[in-house]
């Protein structure tokens, strides 16, 4: 007896979606960042080229901000957010940091990856 291997493939092509880590490529993403003494975390790690809005939170107990692509958030102060800060990134490897003087040096800096 055969079994139809064609009902596998829609289940496989779900969980493949399901467990890609990077925002479609073309589609507006959005980036939470937060940051504290002395990194950011960013969810996701990896974007796909396009409109890319990063909403940082300060989680620390110092004063921060966020610059990528050659923009930044304004400081903000412990425990609030700054405005939204929406970029267009095309593919390749984009540092990110906070440009209080000492926070970078200290590690508030990175790398997003966008594909």
């Amino acid at each position: 007896m055969k079994r139809p291997i064609v009902l596998a493939v829609p289940a496989l092509v779900a969980a493949a979606a399901i467990a890609l880590p990077i925002a479609t490529a073309g589609s507006a993403t959005t980036v939470k960042v937060s940051g504290k003494e002395y990194k950011f975390t960013l969810s996701p790690k990896r974007v796909g080229h396009g409109k890319v809005t990063f909403k940082f939170k300060n989680a620390g107990k110092l004063s921060h901000d966020f610059k990528i692509a050659g923009k930044k958030t304004k400081i903000i102060t412990k425990g609030k957010s700054a405005s939204p800060l929406t970029v267009t990134l095309k593919k390749g490897s984009y540092k990110y940091l906070c440009t209080i003087p000492g926070h970078a040096e200290k590690g508030m800096k990175g790398t997003l990856k966008v594909s």
